[in-house]
């Protein structure tokens, strides 16, 4: 089966706020979360993320799950997710239990993305075992992914021991919170795609040039394929890169997507065309102007 053509208006749109390009503090955060919603974004997403290490200066994010139930609590419309989480910082049924939370506190709204993490200095900084990462991983989606759809879970692993662990109060939502993986590795896709309702690649993985989106993609469906997962079931989302007046200091910025108003909205035009179903706009500057940038943005992609 091919790409699924997805109608461009339908394509969900939302915005990832600052992680460590400067240091934001909450007051910020909270109006630029506000400012996102209102300005009629389908979603917000945070980085899960403890510190970064670049040329000898070390920078480092709020917590993301904190954040993102701070978030949950002056929003009301958006979806939240972490983009995404990287599983191996986290014991998985703790990590399960605050998505359940923070679900509940949203109203419903989050997406919990996962990954393996990649970053070994925040790792080694906290005390994290880096090694096996992929490994712990599948073991803890495991727990994570039966936990959150209402199972009463024992496990045994190398890694992980959860005995009749079960969460409650019960979720709402019929099958529970929605999980996505955000990784392109063939191990990792063969663990993830049999379970999650949607895939998510970051910018630098397709150059954050939309014309590489239609090989990447065939790739995942063929993932879907050797998982015996169809294709067209799959939420497909990317992370965007933009960037306005003022950006260029982005930590790992690559390519891209500047110009008018109308420049960045085709490049919107571009990704829907693909099939993408979601994109998260990465900004470079992140702040209150940018949003006002890109809300005129998004309003031309949807005229």
């Amino acid at each position: 089966m091919g790409v699924p053509v997805q109608k461009e208006a339908m394509m969900k749109v939302g915005v990832q706020l600052p992680e460590v390009e400067r240091v934001v503090r909450w007051p910020e955060i909270e109006r630029m979360a506000r400012q996102v919603e209102d300005a009629g974004f389908d979603s917000i997403w945070v980085g899960d993320h403890l510190l970064y290490e670049e040329d000898g200066v070390r920078k480092g994010p709020w917590e993301a799950f904190t954040e993102l139930a701070a978030i949950a609590a002056v929003t009301t419309r958006v979806e939240l997710g972490p983009l995404v989480a990287a599983q191996p910082f986290h014991e998985p049924a703790m990590l399960a239990k605050q998505a359940a939370t923070i679900d509940e506190i949203s109203g419903g709204r989050l997406t919990l993305g996962l990954g393996a993490g990649w970053n070994r200095v925040e790792f080694e900084a906290f005390g994290l075992p880096y090694a096996r990462r992929v490994t712990r991983f599948a073991e803890g989606f495991e727990i994570i992914r039966r936990l959150l759809a209402g199972e009463t879970v024992t496990f045994h692993g190398e890694f992980y021991d959860v005995t009749e662990c079960v969460l409650l109060p019960g979720s709402t939502r019929p099958g529970g919170t929605p999980l996505m993986i955000g990784s392109n590795s063939p191990r990792m896709l063969s663990i993830a795609l049999p379970h999650v309702a949607a895939w998510n690649s970051w910018f630098v993985d397709f150059d954050n040039d939309p014309g590489r989106l239609p090989a990447l993609i065939a790739s995942i469906d063929e993932a879907c394929r050797l998982a015996g997962r169809d294709p067209a079931d799959l939420e497909k989302t990317v992370a965007l890169l933009f960037q306005t007046d003022g950006g260029g200091d982005r930590r790992l910025s690559t390519n891209p997507i500047t110009g008018s108003v109308g420049e960045m909205a085709e490049a919107l035009h571009r990704v829907a065309a693909t099939g993408i179903a979601g994109v998260q706009m990465v900004l470079d500057p992140i702040d209150q102007r940018s949003i006002d940038s890109m809300a005129e943005v998004l309003a031309t992609f949807r005229t």
